[in-house]
């Protein structure tokens, strides 16, 4: 029975070939990108899952505003994790993580540089389940003068990860290591990577105001993380509270698989993603699937009129309900499995590009093929069967004998056949405007003005302590050159959203200085930035190596914290922080004020900031060099080349600044892409399912359209019967789809602190297009069936 249901179905497929065309192609799409979302997704949900005891470890952040400042910060003081495990029972082991470890790594003849080595406690290994190849994991990092590496350093360095262990290797201060440890590779879906860790090489001194650790706790079975985390309030008060003089303050508890999706604080160890954007990801995919099968719904509804004679046979060859829903049921299902078949194999052909795109390992199968097997087998019976079950219930309601003499007409299912429509198009109107605005978000974003030329300037670290000395030789050698035009040193690169901050006091009206600091970001600059970077002054004077005092006891600020303390001029006002948690202070004089600029993307607003120089040579550790446009590579061979008479043994690392800006904008940037082509792929399917529908729409009024030619209409009438309806249901869509796209692009916009507006006319056009792009569907097929001889129309049942 179920094979003859089947030979049926494959018949009547192949009568309408292109309606079964339509089905498959939209349906196949719309898995296509469903699968290829749904991956992606349960990747990023799959972020440091994979350590054993992935559901007890917790980071340490800490919250705190006063006096108009706020600090939301992954980063803590250096005795949180020692006293946190020793004030509480329920923390089975704590530990701290600095990311200062790298530098350049010698063995034998080899140097090279390597930035992602950390230091760590010997906790780490306690709390974290590295897969750990060769090495005691109790004991790899007990002695301050080991380190662990991975499998791919370490092949890096001796050939093969099985010579590493007990092999010395030294860092960039000739400090010996000797490898204890080698670690399976870290996989991508985690937020913490490394490359090598280290121990400590002593006690860690760092006092409670000190924030540049990262603190990890393993909490015992059956401890309730929101249990412990309302009994930090009082450790808070009794510690870091008293050092900080705030009252505003709150230590949180983030679940380590939280991290990747949830928490986008200052100073995150990695580019982590957003739970929105992911949601919103898996709403399109589930939009374009509903989208295609409302076109299978609707098209298999629209043309019921057509089989409503053979049904009625079925009936009187006795037939029975079963039999006629077993019918409809094999042909959704037939159609529904040769869908996901070749869904299957585009996903297989799109899979490589498509995790390139997203930067994730993407594959099929990680759980073994069964599990594959069945859901593609599930997904093809539910959406088969759930397909079939209306169309062929409609069908079975008509009554028989005016079947048969082809008096009835399916009139049943047009309410929800012109509901899908608006549906369909109301989902296409939302996305073309939405994609439109996070394209020209991220334009604006990329072009605005930052208050610095930010074109044609790389940085690099200058990684030995020994050059640092020698930096105004590195750059008179540098500018010696013409394709050279600026050069200068700063403490860090900008544009990373990483720069450190202080609480500074400043000078009262009354004398002496505020009670109360007040946040700033801090940069270390020399007195060739400001030219360099084309930052202008807004009053006063750049800094002057001729002037000795300036680099201990000058400083510039910003507009930006200007106006916060509400002055109307900074120069000659005094500013004083703290040197050390004993109280010493030192004090600096403002000389100048410079117009505001970003350090970071614009998705954050302009911070208060204070520059200073370099009070030690050790201190200027990033070259800022300015190259001619057009000169990139000759410039690129000329700092090489200049830099290894410093240096011989390392290599230039550079870094573009205007790519420091853009990689901050890398996930907008993808979503920009997705949404581009999730929205095409939703305009297509719906307006195939307009054109099966218009198609279904000629072929039932045939006779009419004969009759109303034989009568004197013209193809433009014709058109405008076929069209008024569809347009009225299209605006109808768009009407719909404005104030929704408008509710959910703000909110998206508002994780910017810098935002172009949404103009009115983008929803006009938005409008507009899509009344067109239905207009052209619908006159295609109505032109075709205008222009048909009316005579074999009259003739037609």
């Amino acid at each position: 029975m179920f094979s003859n249901y089947f030979k049926i179905a494959w018949r009547s497929i192949w009568r309408n070939k292109m309606h079964a065309l339509i089905h498959i192609s939209g349906l196949a799409i719309s898995f296509t990108v469903l699968v290829l979302i749904s991956l992606y997704v349960l990747n990023e949900y799959s972020y440091d899952r994979f350590y054993s005891n992935a559901d007890r470890i917790v980071r340490v952040v800490q919250h705190t505003k006063w006096n108009g400042n706020e600090l939301h910060q992954a980063t803590t003081p250096a005795p949180f994790a020692p006293e946190l495990e020793k004030a509480f029972p329920e923390i089975a082991a704590a530990v701290r993580i600095d990311l200062e470890g790298g530098g350049v790594i010698s063995y034998k003849e080899q140097q090279f540089k390597q930035d992602d080595i950390i230091f760590a406690d010997p906790s780490l290994t306690k709390i974290f389940s590295y897969h750990f190849l060769y090495g005691d994991p109790a004991s790899a990092l007990s002695d301050p003068r080991s380190i662990v590496i991975s499998a791919s350093l370490a092949k890096k360095l001796f050939g093969a990860a099985s010579r590493a262990l007990m092999q010395t290797i030294h860092l960039d201060d000739q400090q010996p290591a000797m490898v204890t440890g080698v670690i399976k590779d870290l996989p991508a879906n985690t937020h913490l990577r490394f490359s090598a860790v280290r121990p400590f090489p002593g006690p860690v001194k760092d006092g409670w105001q000190n924030f540049h650790f990262y603190t990890y706790l393993l909490l015992k079975k059956g401890v309730k993380i929101a249990d412990l985390e309302k009994k930090l309030a009082g450790f808070a008060a009794a510690t870091i509270q008293q050092q900080m003089r705030v009252n505003d303050y709150k230590m949180t508890l983030q679940p380590l698989t939280s991290i990747h999706l949830h928490s986008h604080l200052d100073f995150e160890l990695s580019q982590n993603s957003d739970a929105a954007r992911v949601y919103m990801l898996i709403v399109i995919a589930v939009l374009v699937l509903a989208i295609a099968v409302i076109n299978y719904l609707n098209l298999t509804i629209a043309g019921a009129a057509m089989r409503t004679r053979e049904i009625a046979v079925r009936k009187v060859v006795g037939s029975g309900r079963g039999g006629i829903v077993g019918l409809f049921m094999a042909e959704s299902v037939l159609i529904t499995g040769i869908a996901v078949s070749l869904a299957f194999l585009l996903v297989q052909l799109l899979l490589p590009g498509f995790g390139r795109f997203v930067d994730r390992e993407l594959y099929i199968g990680s759980s073994g093929w069964l599990p594959v097997c069945g859901a593609i087998i599930g997904v093809t019976a539910i959406i088969g069967c759930l397909s079939g079950l209306y169309p062929s219930l409609l069908l079975l309601t008509l009554k028989t004998v005016p079947a048969l003499k082809g008096k009835i007409t399916v009139n049943e299912g047009l309410g929800l056949r012109k509901i899908f429509v608006v549906f369909q198009f109301t989902i296409a109107a939302a996305l073309i405007p939405a994609s439109v605005i996070i394209f020209r978000q991220l334009q604006y974003v990329l072009q605005a003005d930052l208050g610095f030329n930010k074109e044609q300037v790389l940085t690099f670290h200058i990684d030995n302590v020994k050059v640092r000395d020698q930096v105004p030789a590195l750059k008179n050698q540098l500018l010696r050159n013409p394709v050279i035009e600026a050069v200068a040193v700063a403490g860090n690169p900008i544009g990373n959203n990483d720069l450190g901050g202080l609480g500074y006091r400043f000078e009262t009206p009354g004398g002496g200085f505020s009670t109360a600091t007040t946040a700033a970001q801090e940069l270390m600059i020399d007195a060739d930035y400001l030219p360099a970077m084309d930052i202008r002054l807004q009053s006063g004077r750049n800094f002057s190596d001729n002037i000795r005092t300036d680099q201990y006891g000058a400083a510039l600020i910003n507009e930006t914290l200007m106006h916060k303390l509400g002055w109307q001029d900074a120069v000659g006002r005094k500013l004083q922080f703290s040197i050390d948690d004993s109280g010493h202070t030192a004090e600096r004089t403002i000389v100048g004020v410079v117009r505001d600029f970003h350090t970071y993307s614009l998705q954050h607003r302009v911070a208060s900031l204070v520059m200073v120089m370099p009070p030690v040579p050790v201190m200027q550790d990033n070259l800022y060099v300015r190259v001619a446009k057009g000169k990139n590579r000759e410039a690129l061979a000329f700092i090489d080349q200049v830099y290894r008479q410093f240096d011989p043994a390392n290599v230039v690392t550079y870094h573009f600044l205007n790519d420091n800006f853009k990689r901050q904008y890398a996930a907008e940037q993808k979503q920009e892409k997705m949404s581009l082509v999730f929205t095409a792929i939703a305009v297509m399917i719906a307006g195939m399912g307009l054109f099966g529908l218009v198609s279904i729409m000629a072929v039932q009024r045939t006779r009419e359209i004969g009759i109303r030619k034989v009568l004197g209409a013209g193809v433009s009438g014709i058109v405008r019967l076929f069209s008024i309806d569809f347009l009225k249901l299209i605006l109808i869509a768009v009407m719909i789809a404005i104030p929704i796209t408008w509710w959910v692009m703000n909110r998206w916009l508002e994780t910017f602190a810098y935002r172009s507006p949404v103009p009115w006319w983008l929803f006009a056009g938005t409008g507009t297009l899509m009344l067109v792009i239905a207009l052209l569907i619908v006159s295609i097929r109505a032109i075709g069936a205008a222009r048909a001889n009316p005579v074999k129309a009259l003739r037609s049942e």
